[in-house]
């Protein structure tokens, strides 16, 4: 192919036709146009004379410059035309195409798989031994490649997916310097930030052959965590470069009351031209703020753009109850004061009659040194607990002489207990206080330092039970059990076995009586636990997150160490998610919470090429249809100069020929749409929605074919085979039935197609949006999540409940 800048010719050599245009134009100035012809009775009288000097009439030269335009378009259009002409130099010897198949990747992961196609490709093309690696991947077999044809790579493209994390560049660097590779040219797709390793990876391949980058050029955008400052929630956005002005949104998503995740409060944002960061405030109540899940940045598709919220966000509603707090005078004996203390910064605390507290529905009740409650009481607070709340009790001096569960178990308290409190015998003695037993690594307290100086004087005892061992989370030195749990329904009921105050302990003037009720989870901390707070547990992942952003389930996934979870940073060791222990739930995100986004910059030698190249446009048909209407104007010029063109048929058949002539160049896609209409007309056709995803909508059609198919053998409908349509623009009233497949890339339709759907469903239509995301659970899926965005603009009707007369309850199979 040979090129002229961003314009190319296939078969150049036909443009040596050009030349001959000259000679043409010689020619056509020669030849004199037909002669007009006129009935004029008195010519008889010119018969027969001859004029001595004749002089043709020459052609118009504009009707001669447009046959020369007509040929030069001939010429040129047979000669290949090409815009941006793709001049490729086959390739020689083993080729690696490396992928970052980072976070950052995810949003424009489409054109990278695109692009990738196209090299494999074109490697096939040149027969070149290939190996293809994801960067965000650990290296295996000590960096050693597989180099295979390319074919091989090509089949696994749709399979490739971004990791959650940032490339592994050092690891790469490290095992590919030492590995015995043969010489290679390598190919790489880079997410265009900058990771660590980066430099010491790119110097390795370099020394190997030769490196060409590509880049992308979308503009990336993360979260950092999510923040609590002055009662508000401030989420961060940054970005890589400030390159010009730009808005964003931010949803807060979680479960509404009836517990359907969806969009509990949403704000814009706004980038000045050189910011790099932009911040969000959410001025939310507690109740609300304590129910958010996920926060993104709508319509940025990776994982850098969703955070997973934990317990650092929760504010709880905290109620306490004391015997005889009405008549307390000193604060520093009362026994809520050390609790108020410690609750207060962290917790929403309330204090009225019981009765009050479990209307206002909070998520702890404290009890601190309660003794008997009426039966009407215990049941209500008994209902409490198995709906899910906690309680949590403080022993005293009226819980000591109340005797309650001395016989039998009662279902406020985790034990039986023996009768007086103190035991002056036996195993317990009170000759003098004693120290807390290290914890042990079942309970929620493992871990916690316990300082030297906190001691026990007294306290209630707990009957030896069958179930006793289990139900203990903290033991004195001497093993005589200190706080002790059990579940009661869905709650749980904590009993520490001695004062809120310093009448029985100094365990409440100590920071580790705070550090205790948080791993209760009574109050919560907006700072990330420390590494000394997370170590020597296993935290076991609930849900993990993908490239995408999308929450999968991650329970198969082995747990790992607190020590890894404490350090922050997310890899294939510690994959972004929510990650629980006992009752405790701690969210690790893609972003550190200082972390900036970097652009990468390369290397004066390394070869930087766009990522999504620009695709050759042939110009052929365009110069031939241009020849054809310059060659039309040339029959209409002609007429004209010879007095033929009167009659308004000839013009009007001279403008049809080329209307045909030109539509049939540029083809009729208007007709193949007429057709479906006029098909769907007169026939019942049930109608899917076109995603773009080839599998998606083979599975769409074959599922309503069998549909189809049902309706035909069991019902009087006959419905002929469905069709898929384009929301954009189908005519959606001659479809009764339309079925929606949702996934995480679905496109939100146009205002024009929204006010379109919305008029379908306002006269009857019906639409099935189907998320397919129930294998996953639950419905804070990226899919439920996308159809809650497409329907925030519908107008759905609400359900309504079908009357007894109506014929769907005579219905049956």
């Amino acid at each position: 192919m040979t090129g002229l800048g961003a314009l190319g010719f296939l078969s150049p050599w036909l443009l040596l036709a050009l030349a001959a245009l000259p000679v043409l134009w010689w020619l056509l100035r020669a030849v004199p146009p037909a002669p007009l012809r006129v009935r004029f009775p008195a010519v008889t009288l010119l018969l027969g004379l001859r004029d001595a000097e004749t002089t043709p009439d020459r052609t118009p030269w504009w009707l001669l410059l447009l046959r020369m335009l007509a040929l030069a378009a001939v010429i040129i259009g047979f000669a290949g035309p090409v815009l941006n002409p793709q001049d490729r130099v086959p390739g020689k010897g083993p080729l690696l195409v490396a992928l970052d198949a980072s976070w950052a990747g995810a949003q424009d992961w489409n054109d990278r798989q695109e692009r990738l196609a196209s090299i494999l490709r074109e490697a096939r093309l040149d027969g070149r031994p290939t190996s293809l690696i994801l960067l965000s991947d650990l290296p295996r077999d000590q960096g050693r490649l597989d180099f295979s044809a390319a074919d091989v790579w090509e089949n696994r493209i749709e399979a490739l997916v971004p990791n959650a994390w940032e490339p592994q560049y050092q690891a790469w660097a490290t095992a590919m310097s030492s590995a015995e590779n043969d010489v290679f040219e390598t190919v790489w797709l880079s997410d265009g930030l900058d990771h660590p390793g980066r430099e010491a990876l790119n110097a390795v391949l370099s020394s190997i052959g030769d490196v060409t980058v590509l880049r992308g050029d979308g503009d990336i955008m993360a979260l950092r965590p999510a923040t609590v400052e002055d009662g508000d929630l401030v989420t961060t956005v940054i970005r890589p470069s400030g390159n010009g002005e730009a808005t964003f949104r931010i949803n807060l998503i979680g479960p509404d009351p009836a517990g359907i995740s969806r969009v509990l409060s949403s704000s814009e944002g706004k980038f000045g031209s050189r910011d790099r960061e932009a911040s969000v405030r959410f001025d939310l109540p507690s109740e609300l703020r304590n129910r958010v899940r996920i926060v993104e940045v709508e319509g940025v598709r990776s994982a850098g753009s969703i955070l997973v919220t934990d317990d650092s966000l929760q504010r709880r509603k905290v109620a306490l109850l004391a015997s005889g707090q009405q008549q307390e005078t000193v604060d520093l004996v009362s026994p809520l004061h050390f609790l108020r203390k410690a609750l207060v910064p962290t917790a929403d605390v309330i204090e009225a009659p019981l009765g009050d507290l479990l209307d206002a529905s909070p998520d702890v009740l404290v009890f601190a040194d309660i003794g008997i409650l009426n039966d009407i009481e215990t049941e209500a607070v008994v209902d409490w607990v198995e709906s899910g709340g906690m309680l949590l009790r403080f022993a005293g001096p009226h819980l000591a002489a109340s005797e309650i569960g001395l016989r039998e178990e009662h279902p406020l308290l985790p034990t039986r207990l023996r009768a007086g409190g103190r035991s002056v015998g036996g195993a317990m003695s009170w000759g003098s206080p004693k120290s807390l037993r290290e914890f042990d690594r079942d309970s929620p307290f493992f871990g916690l330092k316990i300082p030297d100086d906190v001691t026990v004087e007294s306290q209630v005892m707990a009957q030896p039970d069958p179930n006793l061992s289990d139900r203990v989370l903290a033991m004195l030195e001497d093993g005589t059990p200190l706080v002790t749990a059990k579940d009661l329904g869905l709650g749980r009921v904590v009993l520490f076995q001695t004062t809120a105050n310093a009448d029985w302990t100094n365990l409440p003037l100590s920071g580790l009586f705070v550090q205790m009720l948080e791993r209760l989870a009574v109050s919560t901390e907006t700072a990330r636990p420390d590494a000394a707070d997370l170590q020597g547990l296993v935290w076991v992942p609930g849900q993990v997150m993908d490239g995408f952003g999308a929450l999968r389930d991650g329970k198969a996934l082995g747990g790992i160490d607190g020590a890894v979870l404490a350090a922050g940073k997310v890899g294939p060791a510690a994959r972004p998610g929510i990650y629980s222990n006992k009752d405790r739930r701690i969210a690790l995100n893609v972003i550190e919470p200082d972390e900036e986004l970097i652009v990468a910059s390369w290397s004066a030698g390394t070869e930087l090429q766009p990522l999504v190249r620009v695709e050759e446009t042939p110009l052929k048909h365009w110069f031939l249809a241009a020849a054809i209407v310059l060659l039309g104007l040339d029959v209409l010029g002609t007429l004209w100069v010879a007095g033929r063109l009167r009659p308004a048929g000839t013009v009007r058949a001279v403008v049809l020929a080329l209307a045909v002539a030109l539509s049939g160049l540029a083809g009729d896609p208007a007709s193949a749409d007429d057709e479906a209409a006029l098909l769907a007309a007169n026939n019942t056709v049930l109608a899917y929605v076109l995603t773009g995803d080839a599998r998606m909508d083979d599975t769409s059609r074959a599922g309503l074919l069998g549909l189809s198919t049902e309706l035909f053998r069991r019902t009087s409908i006959e419905p002929i085979e469905p069709v898929g349509i384009d929301l954009e623009t189908a005519e959606l009233a001659l479809y009764p039935f339309i079925y929606w497949p949702i996934s995480e890339s679905s496109k939100v339709p146009s205002d024009a197609a929204i006010e379109r759907i919305n008029t379908y469903l306002g006269t009857g239509g019906m639409i099935m949006f189907d998320t397919r995301d129930a294998n996953l659970g639950g419905s804070s899926t990226a899919n439920s999540r996308k159809l809650q965005q497409i329907a925030r603009r519908l107008n759905v009707p609400p359900l309504e409940q079908v009357p007894p007369d109506h014929v769907l309850t005579r219905s049956f199979y």
